[in-house]
């Protein structure tokens, strides 16, 4: 095994970083301190030297976090193959495992569960960027959610990539190159990612994860090609469950009042996953805090600590709302992908189905509206993904789409 595994379908990518870290061992090994840094107008996207800034870039599930990581580890890699031309990323040594399972010294992770990153949270990275590496070799910012910076915290983060410490290396994620600032972008080398193949998807759930054939196929077609999604769905009979109550919706919607019905669960389902979430992580989380602050079982808390107490509690808010727009937005891809496999059908594709299990539906539905209505369709989900995003009321913006979608 070695850090790239879990990259799945991105062969060239992995190739291109591989390069990339050979490089980066040979400056550390020579006392450099980065590599070619890109030009104003922004590097060549298929050049492999070590740089100092990366965008990586690509749909849904296509793994760039994982791609950051990896490359993260194999910055990190003391393998003593490499000293005989091995290549970087080995998996096993001190440097890749600790990367991997987040304890490394000189790799810091940002994930977001809240809707943006605000300026203090990039500042305070900022700051942390400046110091030099503890380990002697790279100090790695890994920013998994780059698309969520505000457009102060961009700013902030902008002069830091323009003009980065030494052996500082920053890692950012993106769905595309147009959600980050085109100043920042325009000082990485960027790597777009691609959709994984069903097949290769498929064949990692059955290779790593026991999942049977039937099952693992079935969920990598469902998900089209995102990986952690499938895994969940390969593993977890309740997200089975729930997808099926999705894909139930389109025949169900034969009146006005059907439709408010149908919203109203769909909300309800999405709260219901926000909340088993939030009761699994902040029980953890407030005790844990309680026992840093001094507060442990049975333990009154000290002075002072309530402030602290409230920010968590502020903080686990945000989240929940985070997690339930999160939730709504799984429910509207596979509505998507049902519409899609409707339309499929109407054009006479031979496409193979996303949702192979509500095959009968498609066809009924197929049969029963024409493409242009399925068009329309798919136009109301897209809407509704949209007022989301616009913090439109959840059950307001699901009413308009189950009314759209009769």
């Amino acid at each position: 095994m070695t850090v790239w595994d879990d990259l799945v379908g991105q062969d060239r990518v992995t190739a291109q970083l591989t390069a990339a870290a050979r490089d980066a061992h040979a400056l550390v090994a020579a006392g450099g301190d980065r590599g070619g840094e890109p030009e104003p107008g922004g590097p060549d996207p298929g050049g492999s030297a070590m740089t100092h800034a990366w965008l990586f870039t690509g749909p849904p599930g296509s793994g760039r976090a994982t791609a950051a990581r990896a490359f993260a580890a194999a910055l990190q890699c003391v393998s003593p193959d490499l000293t005989l031309g091995g290549a970087p990323g080995c998996g096993f040594c001190d440097g890749c495992h600790t990367t991997l399972v987040g304890t490394h010294a000189d790799v810091e992770i940002i994930r977001t569960d809240l809707l943006t990153i605000g300026v203090k949270e990039t500042r305070d990275l900022v700051r942390r960027a400046q110091l030099s590496p503890a380990g002697g070799r790279w100090q790695v910012i890994v920013v998994e959610d780059a698309d969520r910076l505000t457009e102060g915290a961009g700013n902030v983060l902008l002069k830091a990539v323009e003009e980065p410490a030494p052996r500082t290396v920053w890692l950012l994620c993106a769905p595309s190159t147009e959600d980050a600032l085109p100043t920042i972008r325009s000082r990485c080398r960027h790597l777009a990612l691609r959709t994984p193949p069903v097949d290769a998807v498929a064949d990692v759930l059955m290779r790593r994860d026991g999942i049977e054939p039937d099952i693992a196929r079935a969920a990598a077609r469902a998900t089209q090609g995102h990986f952690e999604r499938a895994r969940r769905l390969a593993t977890d009979e309740r997200a089975r469950a729930r997808r099926a109550a999705v894909l139930a919706i389109p025949e169900r919607l034969t009146d006005v009042g059907a439709c408010l019905r149908a919203a109203q669960e769909l909300v309800d389902a999405a709260g219901a996953d926000a909340k088993q979430l939030a009761e699994e992580r902040d029980e953890k989380e407030t005790e844990e805090l309680r026992a840093a602050l001094g507060g442990g079982e049975g333990k009154r808390m000290p002075r002072g600590t309530a402030g602290a107490m409230k920010e968590l509690e502020d903080r686990q808010k945000r989240r929940a709302t985070r997690t339930q727009r999160d939730a709504l937005d799984l429910a509207l891809t596979d509505l998507t992908g049902f519409y899609r496999d409707v339309l499929a059908r109407q054009l006479g594709s031979s496409v193979a189905l996303a949702g192979g299990e509500s095959a009968a539906s498609v066809e009924r539905i197929a049969a029963a509206s024409s493409a242009e209505r399925t068009l329309r369709r798919m136009e109301a989900v897209l809407d509704c993904r949209t007022a989301l995003d616009r913090n439109v009321a959840p059950l307001l913006a699901v009413e308009a789409m189950t009314m759209a979608l009769r």
